[in-house]
């Protein structure tokens, strides 16, 4: 299974500050499979030789092409997310850059945050539009891998996002607008609903056990009418899902 750090990306920067300052926010993310080149031409030769799965691209680049018509290239001949950094968020630069469809826009400076939430929500999307063209038998497509993101999960405690594996999580409390997520070592406080976060977590481990309540089924070590036991947390539990349960032990 493909780890974070295994996604593949190519920053299009010419700017060798501001080239520095991504990678190092990249690298502190998890990041580390990053290359980098300052043009249009290096950034589809690039393309042509290696498998990347997400692009960072800078709007106006050196050379007579810019970041925009990169981003043409790759909606005409690749398959790949793209997200345009600039320091211009003006209206035009917007509207010729709303052109090639990017998956993301971020403004110079952004912070690490800023940064993890782009490529997060970028690869969501497009993972969720290649699903619709794998339905629709589309072909030759330069697809993210379905595991990348999709081992574990970003959270955020103390303005420090910590990537915890999904398997580490034992249960998921909902409290009001927040949700206390326990895993084998940690505890964290999110502010989502659980509704929300559940679509988050891979389905064939994370199932609604009760109205307040997310389990592990991994974690359960035993069951009786009202409640499961995780580690040395007793989970009420509804009929239903006591019923699927037993079902799944006796199946």
């Amino acid at each position: 299974m493909l780890l974070s750090n295994d996604l593949r990306i190519l920053l299009v920067e010419d700017n060798l500050v501001v080239v520095d300052s991504v990678l190092r926010l990249l690298s502190k993310l998890g990041y580390n499979k990053v290359e980098s080149v300052t043009d249009y031409n290096a950034a589809v030769q690039i393309l042509s030789q290696k498998k990347i799965h997400l692009l960072l691209i800078d709007i106006f680049l050196s050379g007579t092409e810019t970041g925009i018509e990169l981003g043409g290239y790759i909606r005409k001949n690749r398959n790949i997310p793209f997200i345009f950094i600039t320091a211009n968020s003006d209206k035009a630069t917007v509207a010729k850059a709303k052109e090639v469809t990017p998956n993301g826009y971020l403004v110079k400076p952004f912070e690490k945050e800023d940064l993890f939430t782009a490529i997060e929500i970028a690869l969501f999307n497009f993972r969720e539009q290649s699903s619709v063209l794998e339905d629709s038998n589309a072909a030759n497509l330069d697809l993210v891998p379905a595991t990348i993101l999709t081992d574990s999960i970003f959270i955020k405690k103390q303005h420090i996002y910590h990537r915890i594996s999904f398997s580490e999580i034992l249960y998921i409390k909902s409290d009001n607008v927040y949700l206390e997520v326990y895993t084998i070592d940690k505890t964290f406080v999110v502010r989502s609903s659980l509704k929300d976060y559940h679509t988050k977590l891979p389905p064939k481990y994370f199932y609604k056990a009760h109205k307040s309540y997310i389990v592990n089924i991994e974690h359960i070590s035993s069951i009786n009418a009202k409640d499961v036991l995780i580690g040395q947390k007793r989970i009420p539990i509804t009929k239903d899902f006591k019923d699927f349960l037993m079902k799944t032990m006796n199946s």
